[in-house]
Order: C-alpha cells, then structure tokens, then sequence
C-alpha cells in the first residue's frame, strides 16, 4: 500500500473515532436527566394493530404509570407501541436510533430522539442507562440485546437488573434449545438461565422491576 493511501487511511479513521466519541458523550450529557428508564425492545416489523404491538403499548403504559421513562430503539412496530404510551402519559419517551443501509424511519412519539451510526455505541447508552430490559419477539437485533446484556451480567461486568421476555409462544423453542443442548453440553451453567425471566403477565413483568427498584434503594450507598 502506498504512503498515500496509509496517511488517508489513518485520516479515515481518526474522523471515525471522533464521530465515535461524539456519540458518547451526546448520550452521556443527555441520558442521565431521564432516570429511571427501562428499555423495551422487539421487532419493527408489526404493524399497529398486532397483538406485540398492542403488548407493547401497554407494557410502557403500565410502566409509566410507576414513574419510568420509556427506552426504544425509536423505529416502527413494537418500539412506537411502547414509545406511544409513553408519550400519552406524559413521562420521557426516547428513541435511540440506528443508521442503517435500508433506512428505518423513526416513530413519530418520542420527546428524545438520538441517532446512533455504530451498534456498540447505541447499546452503551441502552444498558447503562436502563433499570431494566423488556424483550418482545423480535428478530436478530433483539437476539444481539439479549445475549449481550447476558453475557455482561454472567460475567459481571454490570450489575444483574431484570431481563424480562414478554411472550412464552415465541421464546419457548429458544428457552428449550438452551436447557436442552446448551446447558446439558456444558457450554453456560443451568443457573444462569435464571438472568432470565419469561412471562405473559404485564403485572408479573412491572412487579419485577418495582422489586429490583426496591432492593437497590434500600442497599447502603457504596
């Protein structure tokens, strides 16, 4: 490679690592004033009238209720049914968003609207600024969310809050593919299965973060 393409090569990537920074610090200057939040994930891809959607809305609706601010990844489907309730009941309603080759239009009913061009930035800002993770069916990105977050509380590199899945039809064959092969070969232990609860009930789901919420405020300060 020429000394050209190296020197432009490095200029490249110093811009990048800039655009890098400025994410960061965007979402670390804005996102602290919006605690506690929680952060609903799953697909974009149903339409307003679908039960997830449905699901959605009024998860973040129950949620808000209890003085949360609401979280999406700021795209259509799930994350405008929860980022709709949200907005109606007048508590924060934030929608971090991506760049993306097909582009995702945003929802319209969000207060705080970031957009994010690296994954890892954007899932930063979702976990350390969340108490809590509320996983609807989705696809691949919401696959990546869980098994990341999974993987940093496993190895406690953040502290465990509430995974919460919404919808046993849709977990259940990957819930049986884990305890059925993963666990049995060895490949992560059957307790840490229980980083993960699965439930249909919104009451069940809010009562988990409520509880959590509890325990952390009555912990002595470190």
């Amino acid at each position: 490679m020429q000394r050209y393409e190296i020197n432009e090569l490095k200029k490249e990537e110093a811009w990048r690592l800039f655009r890098i920074i400025g994410e960061i610090v965007e979402g670390f200057d804005v996102l602290p004033a919006f605690l506690p939040a929680v952060t609903i994930f799953g697909s974009s891809r149903m339409p307003e009238g679908h039960p997830y959607y449905q699901l959605a809305y009024r998860l973040a609706q129950a949620l808000a209720q209890k003085g949360y601010s609401v979280i999406t990844g700021g795209g259509p489907g799930v994350m405008e049914g929860a980022n709709r309730a949200a907005l109606e009941a007048h508590v924060p309603s934030i929608g971090l968003s991506i760049d993306l080759p097909r582009t995702q239009m945003a929802n319209q009913y969000t207060t705080l609207a970031l957009r994010f061009q690296h994954f890892f930035v954007r899932k930063l800002m979702l976990v350390k600024y969340s108490s809590a993770f509320f996983l609807l069916p989705g696809g691949y990105g919401s696959l990546d969310e869980l098994f990341e977050t999974l993987t940093l509380m496993q190895t406690q590199k953040i502290r465990p809050f509430p995974m919460v899945l919404l919808g046993r039809d849709y977990w259940a064959g990957l819930l049986d593919w884990l305890r059925s092969t993963v666990v049995n070969q060895g490949m992560v232990y059957a307790e840490d299965l229980n980083l993960m609860t699965v439930t249909d009930s919104i009451e069940e789901a809010v009562a988990l973060v409520e509880d959590h919420r509890r325990r952390q405020e009555a912990e002595p300060p470190a």
